[in-house]
C-alpha cells in the first residue's frame, strides 16, 4: 500500500515529467533560448525538492531505525550511505 507521502512524491515527479516534455516542445519550436533556461531551471529546483523530501524521510524512518539497531553494521551502513550521498551532491554542484 502506498502511503500520502509517496503519493505526493509521484504527483510531483508526474508534474516535473510534464515540465520536462514542455521544455522538450519548447526546443522542437524553437522557443527563445532564455525561456527554455527558466523552464530547465524551474524542473531542477522541482527535483531538488523531491530529493529534500525524500532524504527527510530516509532520515527518519531508515537511518532513524539503523541508528536505533542493535547491529553495529546496519549503523554503519546508514551513515555510509549518507556520507556517500553527501559527497555525491557535492561533487555535482562543484560542476
Amino acid at each position: 500500500m502506498i502511503d500520502e507521502q509517496t503519493e505526493a512524491l509521484v504527483r510531483r515527479l508526474k508534474s516535473i515529467e510534464g515540465h520536462v516534455r514542455g521544455v522538450q516542445r519548447m526546443l522542437e519550436e524553437d522557443a527563445y533560448c532564455i525561456d527554455v533556461l527558466r523552464q530547465t531551471l524551474a524542473i531542477r529546483r522541482a527535483l531538488e525538492k523531491v530529493d529534500a523530501l525524500v532524504l527527510e524521510r530516509h532520515l527518519a524512518t531508515c537511518v532513524t531505525n539503523a541508528i536505533r539497531s542493535p547491529n553495529e553494521g546496519e549503523r554503519e551502513q546508514a551513515i555510509t550511505e549518507i556520507l556517500e550521498i553527501f559527497a555525491a551532491t557535492r561533487s555535482v554542484s562543484e560542476k
